[in-house]
């Protein structure tokens, strides 16, 4: 079954994480494979909750880009460097290539040969050399063994096809000779004597008992075929092995991991046919042909806690979206398919996953629980947002009661041990939590950092402000910051210098000034983003 990943946005936080771990435990649970994943580093709050919990923190997810591990190459393309050239030529043929790639026995990659090469060897090639085994000769001549004593055989061919007497006059054997010969028994008499390496006697003829005794004493390796003399001698070179014929030692191969888009590139330059796959070990995975830039699988995802393409991990649009599970207003982007949608205004997307598990009758686990608890009191503030709605009191009242925690105290605990900027510098704050928004072609990002302890960053705030100056200088239009009081319930607000007149028209006020602080305003997405939008599409 497709693997299917589970993630949250960019920043991730414990609503983010905490919804990827308790979906993909519901999905698995209903006969899926799934996984979760984080597209960032994990902060204080939710290592205290997975800690709490006992729950194994997410691994990281770099991208969703199709890689060629994606692409359907050909993965039988592999032949071993003892394998025959016949056998080579055959499987070339059998899954239609036009190479092959040559591998030792812990399969690493020793190069390439393709049907070029082998025709050239066919028809120039040395026709006097053999090194092989018997079992490769045996399957090129169909030939039965009458005496075995090694299995590798390694020197020149020599085809008894003068008169026997020029022969025993001229022909000097030795052990390193192959003797291809018929029914002569005066030739084979001295080849034995010789003790030549191999015998191979044609035609199907058997041979005198006195000669295979003397054969026998003396180890020489004899073979039959029902082949004539001249085919014998062609297709004998056949059996070679295939690493002899072997010219390309280093052909330009592509990592498993790579992206398509880096081999389009690569085949786009070198314009070659035949990439031999291999993995960072250097062991061959298979062939990619330039031919099969097109034929792919991409990555499956389900996407919480966000639905902006522009929030999510790098290569979003490479990938198939099977589900989107969020609480945020939408943003621009689509999908290429259908897809299941589920959004609802409450405040935390585990809210929406608690529904999802009765729904589907699945029990929900204690630590499961706990982390939906830990989620929706997170992105509520313990229930003080103004994003907060009667569906994530009640649930959090069921969930409690599940995962066996005081609310109040657990919450606290958690915020306190999140929310803590001691040893932080301000300006290192902005881009823990900012999140990017489009109206028209400006780019807005709305950072929020939450706190219990303002005092100890205020002096720092001249550095806060330039860092914010460079954002809007940089990567965005407009920055607004939040630095949000837990216990006092209000943010003080911070903002580029060239955006003072918009902050001004956001919360009506001619005498709006930098670092001013707002009562109430605890929300970025429920009191924040729809006045900015408003404003700018003004």
């Amino acid at each position: 079954m497709e693997k299917t990943y589970i993630f949250g946005h960019q920043k991730p936080d414990t609503d983010s994480v905490c919804a990827s771990i308790c979906l993909s435990y519901l999905k698995n649970e209903l006969g899926y494979n799934t996984v979760p994943k984080v597209l960032g580093h994990i902060n204080k709050e939710t290592k205290f909750v997975l800690n709490y919990f006992d729950v194994k923190e997410p691994e990281y997810l770099n991208d969703v880009k199709v890689q060629v591990r994606h692409m359907k190459y050909n993965k039988n393309a592999i032949v071993y460097e003892n394998a025959s050239i016949y056998e080579s030529f055959n499987l070339i043929q059998k899954e239609e290539e036009t190479g092959i790639c040559i591998v030792d026995n812990s399969r690493k990659l020793k190069g390439l040969v393709t049907l070029k090469e082998l025709a050239k060897q066919l028809i120039s090639g040395n026709k006097e050399k053999l090194h092989t085994t018997i079992s490769n000769i045996i399957k090129v001549l169909s030939a039965e063994v009458l005496l075995n004593f090694q299995e590798e055989i390694h020197g020149n061919i020599y085809t008894a096809t003068y008169q026997s007497k020029t022969i025993l006059e001229s022909a000097n054997l030795t052990n390193k000779d192959i003797m291809i010969v018929g029914d002569r028994y005066k030739v084979l008499e001295y080849a034995i004597a010789s003790q030549v390496q191999l015998i191979i006697i044609t035609g199907g003829h058997s041979i005198d008992e006195k000669l295979l005794k003397e054969a026998k004493k003396k180890k020489v390796n004899i073979l039959k075929t029902n082949m004539d003399t001249y085919h014998t001698t062609s297709q004998l070179i056949l059996s070679n092995y295939i690493s002899t014929i072997l010219t390309d030692n280093f052909p330009v191969t592509v990592n498993s991991l790579d992206y398509r888009t880096n081999f389009l590139e690569l085949c786009e330059k070198l314009g070659y046919s035949n990439y031999p796959v291999v993995n960072k070990a250097n062991k061959c995975l298979g062939l990619l042909k330039m031919n099969d830039v097109n034929q792919y699988e991409k990555m499956h995802v389900i996407l919480v806690d966000h639905n902006g393409l522009q929030q999510s991990v790098e290569g979003i649009e490479e990938a198939i979206i099977e589900e989107i599970i969020d609480h945020h207003n939408l943003v621009n982007g689509g999908t290429t398919v259908p897809i299941n949608f589920r959004s609802m205004p409450v405040g935390s997307t585990c809210t929406i996953l608690y529904h999802m598990y009765l729904e589907n009758n699945i029990k929900i686990p204690f630590k499961m629980a706990g982390l939906m608890l830990s989620a929706i009191l997170s992105d509520t503030l313990l229930l003080k947002s103004v994003t907060t709605t009667d569906i994530d009191r009640k649930v959090v009242k069921e969930l409690a009661k599940i995962s066996k925690v005081d609310v109040l105290k657990f919450g606290h605990d958690m915020v306190k041990a999140g929310f803590s900027i001691q040893g932080k510098k301000a300006e290192d704050l902005i881009e823990e939590d900012i999140k990017t928004f489009r109206v028209g072609n400006k780019v807005v990002g709305l950072s929020q950092i939450f706190t219990m302890d303002y005092e100890d960053i205020k002096d720092d705030m001249n550095s806060f402000v330039h860092k914010i100056d460079d954002l809007a200088n940089s990567k965005y239009n407009i920055v607004i910051s939040l630095i949000t009081d837990i216990e006092k319930n209000g943010s003080y607000v911070f903002f580029d210098q060239k955006s003072e007149y918009l902050l001004k028209d956001i919360f009506n006020d001619e005498e709006f000034i930098e670092g001013k602080y707002v009562q109430d305003l605890l929300s970025r997405k429920k009191q924040l983003v729809p006045i900015v939008m408003e404003v700018l599409e003004k």
